[in-house]
């Protein structure tokens, strides 16, 4: 079997949808190819870095990604594949693979997330915009998909809050990541060479978009807040910073007197990310919205306790295996992630890990979940049309 995947971009500056396909592609089933067209420039070093099959149409002019090179290469060569998995909304690549597919050769979207009504209430003109395309254009796909994937049931039941004409077959399916692998001293070494004032402290890890959806000033202004609680303590705060956010955060840490224990080593790859994972004592992300969090994932493969805003998808199921904590995406709620941390015990903390490390397995081990796509594929062949 033969799986196309589209996606705007697989530049990891990206986010998780880049991950997504990452893994989807590394951790498919044995017998099973898989190719994946972006609107990236062919010559950027990310392109030629991925590792896999990658057609790359760009570079485009617009976040909306039109390129007049997309839909004739799809109808060229959408007799080579199986399937296609679109990956995202509010992009030509939706409308593209629509037009070029239907009837055709079955495709699913992923949405990523960007179904989720936290937009809708966040950007209400801009969600009145998008009513505008949802009517010419996206309900369309979504209603000619042969599945619309979502990764978690709470994801799949908010997607029906975004807008009230809605029509698709739903999907939930598992997914997750693998464990690192490799030396793991070599990349808390790789870490450190990355975050070198970071090295004998006491960690905890931001690792994500700077972002103000991912709530990372009310994670600075509750680290100023409880700094003194827990002198030993620092906060690491990993990731691309797109929106030139992070000077602002900086100064605010400045000014409260602990600059010197907020960490920013910028995006982290590889072993480096692998690195801070496991140099942290716990992973932190207050985010207003996430669908999943593949950060998320990746801190309880590696064991570590996860602290999250009940607004991250896979929260309550975390926090119900005792695998992290969970409170509100507020600046209170945020104060209280902390605090909670700091005054548990280190011999719960240890406990909290090991249960991390079991609710990985049982939940977001990817070598299994890797599968679940082109089953659904598979079961569609076999299904009478």
């Amino acid at each position: 079997m033969r799986i196309l995947h589209v996606i705007g971009t697989v530049d990891p500056a990206a986010g998780g949808p880049t991950e997504v396909v990452r893994v989807l592609v590394d951790f498919r089933p044995a017998g099973t190819e898989a190719e994946v067209v972006t609107l990236d420039d062919p010559q950027a070093e990310f392109v030629r870095q991925t590792g896999f099959v990658v057609q790359a149409l760009g570079p485009v002019r617009s976040t909306y990604g039109f390129t007049p090179k997309l839909l004739p290469w799809l109808e060229a060569n959408r007799n080579r594949f199986d399937g296609v998995v679109v990956h995202g909304l509010w992009q030509y690549c939706t409308r593209a693979v629509h037009q070029a597919m239907r009837g055709r050769v079955p495709y699913m979207v992923f949405p990523h997330g960007m179904l989720d009504p936290y937009f809708k209430r966040a950007f209400p003109m801009k969600h009145l915009k998008k009513w505008v395309y949802w009517l010419g254009a996206e309900y369309w796909v979504l209603r000619d998909a042969e599945r619309v994937l979502f990764t978690t049931e709470t994801e799949k039941e908010l997607a029906k809050q975004s807008f009230w004409l809605h029509s698709w077959k739903p999907e939930v399916v598992p997914f997750g990541t693998v464990p690192p692998e490799g030396d793991l001293e070599q990349q808390k070494a790789a870490f450190f060479l990355a975050c070198p004032d970071a090295r004998g402290r006491r960690l905890l890890l931001f690792l994500g978009r700077i972002n103000p959806k991912k709530g990372c000033d009310m994670l600075v202004e509750a680290f100023v807040a409880g700094a003194r609680r827990d002198p030993e303590l620092d906060l690491v705060m990993a990731g691309p910073d797109v929106q030139n956010w992070r000077a602002k955060l900086e100064k605010r840490a400045w000014v409260a007197g602990v600059d010197r224990r907020v960490h920013w080593p910028g995006m982290l790859l590889g072993d480096a990310k692998w690195g801070a994972f496991l140099a942290s004592e716990a992973f932190i992300l207050p985010s207003h919205q996430e669908n999943f969090g593949i950060a998320v994932a990746e801190a309880l493969a590696c064991g570590r306790p996860v602290l999250l805003s009940d607004k991250v998808n896979t929260a309550q199921d975390i926090a119900r295996d005792g695998a992290g904590l969970m409170e509100s995406d507020s600046p209170e709620g945020t104060a209280r992630l902390l605090e909670r941390w700091m005054e548990m015990p280190v011999a719960e903390r240890a406990e909290m890990g090991q249960r991390a490390t079991d609710c990985f397995i049982r939940r977001y081990d990817m070598r299994e979940g890797a599968k679940a796509v082109v089953r659904l594929f598979e079961s569609l062949k076999l299904a009478p049309r």
